[in-house]
C-alpha cells in the first residue's frame, strides 16, 4: 500500500485547523497516520515532559513504553539529536528499547512548534523489516511541521 501523502496532509490540515492544544493535535495526527498504511503497526507520540524525559502520549496499536529518557532507544535518540531516526532493523540499533517484541523497523521524527520548542517525537513502528523510506520521513516531517506550528 502506498500512502497518498497529498491527501493525508490535506485531511490532517483540515482536521487540525486553528487547533493549538498539543495533545489534541497528537491524537488527531496519530489516528490519521496510523490508518493510512498497513505497514504502521504502532503509531504514536512521546511527549517532552521534563528535561531529557519523554512520556507516552496519544497512540494507536498495542501498549507502548510509558517513559523514555533522551539517553535511551530510537525515540530518545530523535529527541536528543533533534534528527529523524530511520531504522531499517531495530535489532541493529544500539540501545533499542523493545516496547513491543513484534517491532522490526522504526521511524521516529522530532516534533517542533514554530518557536523552536521540542514538543516530543512521533514514533512509527512496523512489524516488517525495512518498512520505511526517506520519502516517508520527508513527507511526515512536512505534515508534522504544518500541524504543530502553532502548538503551545
Amino acid at each position: 500500500m502506498s500512502i497518498d501523502y497529498t491527501s493525508l496532509a490535506a485531511t490532517i490540515a483540515s482536521l487540525t485547523e486553528g487547533e493549538t492544544d498539543t495533545v489534541s493535535l497528537m491524537a488527531t495526527v496519530t489516528c490519521e497516520v496510523h490508518h493510512a498504511d498497513d505497514r504502521f503497526d504502532w503509531t504514536g507520540f512521546y511527549r517532552v515532559v521534563a528535561p531529557e524525559l519523554l512520556k507516552i502520549g496519544p497512540y494507536q496499536g498495542g501498549h507502548g513504553c510509558l517513559v523514555i529518557p533522551f539517553s535511551r532507544g530510537v525515540c530518545g535518540a530523535a529527541a536528543r539529536t533533534g534528527e529523524t531516526q530511520l531504522v531499517p532493523d531495530v535489532d541493529a540499533f544500539p540501545g533499542h528499547i523493545a516496547c513491543a517484541s513484534s517491532t522490526r523497523s522504526e521511524l521516529v521524527l522530532p516534533v517542533w512548534n514554530d518557536k523552536g520548542d521540542l514538543l516530543g517525537v512521533f514514533d512509527i513502528d512496523s512489524n516488517q523489516p525495512d518498512a520505511f523510506t526517506q520519502e516517508d520521513a520527508d513527507q511526515l516531517t512536512a505534515i508534522l511541521a504544518a500541524a504543530f506550528k502553532n502548538a503551545a
